[in-house]
């Protein structure tokens, strides 16, 4: 099977309008820049997207917001992002705010085949509200249900033209769990090597769930708020 194609034009052929998408990445560290930018080159509207974030205000999922594409957000952590805000509190951005580990565990579960499960993270708040609730080991759970896309947009360090992934850092926080979630999963790489190059040791994402790869280029790899501490004299 040819894996590999030529950009990420090519790459999100077959996405249509009112499709959910999940985007890999922990912040702005290790996002499908080169995926996000194309979808903003098209029409596409309406489209239920599922993050860790939502981007800032002029990158990644950002540029989607701006564009009114996105109609739906699942996400996580979306404090950074104005024209989200803006959206969601005029209407017209419908929102899911799930709690970090349990988004993680609903895309990996997605991926394992397992349809639900029960966590106790979110009983007895708002995100627990008209779900099943039972005791283990008497404590309260609430049950979750995975959560699977019709594509899946990943990005890693390295890859080979099989598909087989390695993800670098914080990059490996949501990546491999969303690559394995997708019907059918695009991974942009900043390194793309024949197959057999990679050690197999090292793979975080067999080849198996990836059908599209290419390189990407020009990754800005911003940095959402630099804090430093003050440089003493002497």
């Amino acid at each position: 099977m040819q894996k590999q194609v030529a950009d990420a034009s090519a790459a999100i052929q077959g996405i249509r309008s009112g499709m959910t998408l999940m985007l890999g990445g922990f912040g702005l560290c290790g996002i499908p820049e080169n995926c996000i930018a194309a979808l903003a080159a098209t029409d596409l509207t309406d489209l239920t997207c599922i993050s860790n974030n939502a981007g800032v205000d002029d990158f990644g999922l950002g540029l989607l917001l701006q564009s009114r594409q996105i109609k739906k957000m699942i996400a996580s952590y979306v404090g950074e992002n104005g024209e989200f805000e803006r959206q969601m509190l005029d209407g017209s951005l419908q929102v899911d705010l799930i709690p970090q580990g349990s988004l993680a565990e609903r895309c990996r579960a997605g991926g394992a085949g397992i349809p639900a499960f029960f966590t106790p993270a979110g009983y007895g708040t708002e995100v627990g509200e008209g779900k099943e609730v039972r005791d283990f080991n008497g404590r309260p759970h609430i049950l979750e249900r995975a959560l699977v896309a019709d594509f899946a947009l990943v990005k890693a360090w390295r890859g080979d033209t099989d598909g087989n992934l390695i993800y670098k850092g914080t990059a490996r926080n949501f990546n491999p769990v969303m690559a394995m979630a997708g019907r059918i999963t695009v991974a942009e790489v900043e390194e793309l090597v024949p197959a057999g190059e990679l050690d197999p040791n090292q793979i975080h994402t067999p080849g198996v769930f990836v059908q599209r790869i290419f390189r990407g280029t020009n990754y800005e790899k911003r940095i959402e708020q630099r804090t430093t501490r003050p440089r003493h004299a002497g």
